[in-house]
């Protein structure tokens, strides 16, 4: 093949190439993009865990009522809150007790869940400051002698000591399912780990509301099953 003819061939596979590259590049333009965003509710949702109403009917020494409230304020963190009152009585071997007071716990949730288009659920991972007044009353106790024979009197005068506080920290986890629109159910356990705690004078606080039953640990466990309402603030 002589020079010249070998140009033109080259010339005309160059040619041939940018024409095939051209077309391709005008036949994906061509092709409409997807102009459909799809935005999520921004909002205050609150709502009442329906638990304690429940423990309530079930246990006749005990009860409660707590509200709860988060708001959205990034696609995955939500600030949050819950507040309530609880009044519950501690029967032990030779003492039974009553705590009663308020409480209220704050801090942050973290939705690990990676949604689908148009699906609000959430696998939360959360973590509170929880903090409570309440007063301890000591309806009656026993002297423990260890003589089981002759056993010490019972003594029914009731003891009660108020202004009492407790402080804790607790790490929750849980799952939040969109019923319907702007409808939730929410399950949640916690680990509580009490930071400091106010005891009544010669003897040691069994139960602090928001915190529940107060080991020698120093720790303690929830649970929660709440219904919500989110109020759409605006999407994004």
């Amino acid at each position: 093949m002589n020079p010249q003819h070998m140009y033109k061939f080259i010339t005309s596979i160059c040619f041939l190439f940018v024409f095939v590259g051209v077309t391709a590049q005008q036949s994906k333009d061509s092709i409409p993009k997807d102009s459909i965003v799809y935005k999520t509710n921004y909002g205050l949702r609150v709502g009442i865990d329906i638990s304690k109403p429940i423990r309530a009917m079930l246990q006749d020494n005990y009860s409660g009522l707590e509200l709860v409230g988060d708001y959205r304020i990034s696609k995955n963190w939500y600030a949050a809150a819950e507040i309530g009152t609880e009044e519950f009585t501690t029967k032990e071997d030779f003492t039974n007790s009553t705590s009663k007071g308020n409480y209220i716990r704050l801090g942050l949730n973290y939705n690990s869940y990676k949604n689908w288009l148009d699906m609000n659920n959430e696998i939360i991972i959360g973590f509170r400051y929880g903090f409570a007044t309440f007063e301890q009353t000591l309806n009656s106790y026993q002297i423990n002698t260890g003589n089981t024979v002759f056993p010490s009197d019972i003594i029914t005068t009731p003891i009660s000591e108020d202004g009492l506080t407790a402080h804790w920290s607790e790490i929750q986890i849980g799952y939040r399912a969109e019923v319907y629109d702007n409808l939730f159910i929410t399950f949640t356990g916690s680990y509580k780990v009490m930071v400091s705690i106010t005891d009544p004078a010669n003897f040691k606080t069994h139960y602090a509301p928001g915190f529940n039953r107060v080991y020698a640990s120093n720790t303690g466990f929830g649970f929660n099953y709440t219904i919500s309402y989110l109020i759409p603030f605006r999407k994004k």
